[in-house]
């Protein structure tokens, strides 16, 4: 392997990729070119032997802490199936991403059910499902429960532990101004806990998550303190101390190992008396992101003298939405030749008709860049698929993951008739 990626950081991209003697970008010894040839663009490219890696990573410091992976960052049936051949538990918060889990082969008994909204028909197929642990977030989820008659039905109790994350305000959960979990500092808590108990229902465990693409450990311990004091108080057997650990997404920005927060977490849970054998963590994006690439195809070019150059791609919006949504960073770089210089800004877009169908806003890309070249941004594997959409009726991208140097389609592309079978006329 390469130490050198050109002018791609190493540290963005997965442990699989590497270059060509001519600069190309390669994952697992597949070149970018053949893998956008057969399979066409945009594609989003999965290394699945790091996925697996971080996973083994996470878990040989937990000390028996179980790993749920939370699964809205990526809920494909083959990631369903890579967390059941790993014996992972699987972080549903729908109805939709407990059916991955089902049809992946993750067992029932080790599914936790999410959500701040829960429906009667969602909590029926959890029942009949066989779900592990049902995590309270409200009242309201009691009530249901009960109806349902789901005595005996082992659940976490998901408390707000008003501790407030330094990350994006559209990803922070932890604090007291949120729609998710059960208050602490009015009692809703406790009204939950006695009223769970009273109908029945096996209260086995507490939950709380901060937030997420969180970068500074401290918070964990202040969360893991609040969690530990409940479990004692309250007289259960676990805890779940959420996900959140952040990834870097561009050269600037640095993050915490899986392996440094899993050490992190063990020892404030040993320091409390709390064995680490009884605790939950709950990553996502830290076990995927990095794993992910897009690949697009660019189509147009556009030089403004003396304002910028665009370059418009065949994707946009519709495949990775986090720039839009949370403003968030990427890089980008010309995938067939990375050894030439990256120097010149420009700013990459989709094809929807927005203004602000924005994926990178200065990239430094090579100053002949032309159409028809293919233009990779790293980083993609947590939260593009999953929160994307057919706006301007695009259909969504093929998904490719590669094991052993071997590609196979996981999700095929849409087409137009895929756009409209869901349509009455």
């Amino acid at each position: 392997m390469s130490t050198s990626l050109g002018v791609l950081p190493r540290e963005l991209v997965s442990s699989g990729v590497d270059l060509t003697a001519d600069g190309e970008l390669c994952v697992q010894g597949v070149r970018v070119s053949e893998l956008a040839d057969a399979f066409g663009t945009p594609l989003l490219v999965y290394d699945e032997d790091e996925i697996r890696r971080r996973f083994a990573e996470l878990a040989a410091v937990l000390e028996g802490a179980r790993v749920t992976y939370a699964s809205k960052a990526f809920s494909a049936i083959a990631m369903a199936r890579i967390a059941a051949e790993l014996g992972a538990w699987w972080d549903a918060a729908s109805e939709g991403e407990l059916e991955a889990a089902l049809r992946g082969g993750v067992p029932g008994a080790r599914v936790v059910l999410h959500g701040n909204n829960k429906s009667v028909g969602e909590l029926d197929r959890a029942q009949t499902a066989g779900v592990g642990r049902i995590v309270v977030d409200a009242l309201e989820d009691v009530e249901r429960l009960v109806a349902l008659g789901a005595t005996g039905r082992p659940v976490w109790l998901r408390v707000v532990p008003g501790i407030e994350a330094h990350t994006h305000a559209y990803i922070r959960t932890g604090q007291i101004d949120t729609k998710f979990g059960l208050q602490l500092v009015d009692g809703s808590a406790e009204r939950a806990l006695r009223a769970a108990r009273a109908a029945g229902l096996e209260v086995v465990g507490v939950h709380a998550h901060i937030g997420s693409q969180i970068f500074d450990l401290a918070p964990f311990r202040g969360l893991v303190e609040v969690l530990a004091g409940l479990r004692e108080r309250w007289g259960l057997e676990e805890m779940s101390v959420g996900g959140g650990l952040g990834v870097p997404y561009v050269r600037s920005e640095r993050a915490p190992s899986l392996q440094a927060w899993g050490a992190f977490l063990v020892e404030a849970l040993r320091s409390l008396g709390v064995d680490p054998a009884t605790a939950f963590v709950e990553p996502g994006r830290a076990l995927v992101a990095t794993a992910g690439l897009t690949v697009y195809r660019i189509g147009v070019v556009k030089r403004i003298p003396g304002v910028r150059t665009y370059v418009a791609v065949d994707g946009g919006m519709s495949d990775n939405p986090r720039p839009v949504l949370y403003g968030s960073g990427y890089e980008a770089v010309a995938a067939e030749r990375l050894l030439a210089p990256h120097d010149t800004p420009m700013r990459v877009v989709g094809k929807h008709c927005e203004s602000g169908d924005v994926l990178v806003d200065e990239a430094l890309l090579p100053r002949d860049l032309a159409p028809g070249e293919l233009l990779v941004t790293p980083v993609t594997g947590a939260y593009g698929y999953a929160m994307g959409s057919n706006y301007n009726r695009l259909p969504r991208p093929a998904v490719v993951m590669l094991r052993g140097g071997e590609p196979r389609l996981i999700v095929r592309r849409e087409t137009l008739d895929d756009l409209f079978k869901a349509e009455v006329v």
